[in-house]
């Protein structure tokens, strides 16, 4: 299972429920700052996650899904996803 990273620029509207909710509720993801995720997902790549992700944004918005395979934080106190 790898784990992700999401991050994302919202332009104009900077209220997304259904990003989040389908963040939260069908990834698992957690916040780790205001606005990037992590989460873990199996048999998927980058370019899979940020087309469906895509879906939950505007055209002008941001977004970046990474896969992370080394890391490191300073005040960020959220466990990690399982």
């Amino acid at each position: 299972m790898s784990l992700y990273s999401l991050s994302y620029d919202l332009r104009n509207t900077r209220h997304y429920p259904k990003l989040t909710e389908e963040l939260e509720t069908n990834f698992g993801a957690v916040r780790v700052l205001g606005s990037v995720w992590y989460f873990r997902r199996y048999s998927t790549t980058s370019i899979e996650l940020c087309e469906h992700f895509r879906n939950f944004i505007d055209h002008d918005d941001g977004l970046i899904v990474s896969e992370i395979s080394d890391w490191a934080s300073v005040g960020v106190s959220v466990p990690m996803p399982e």
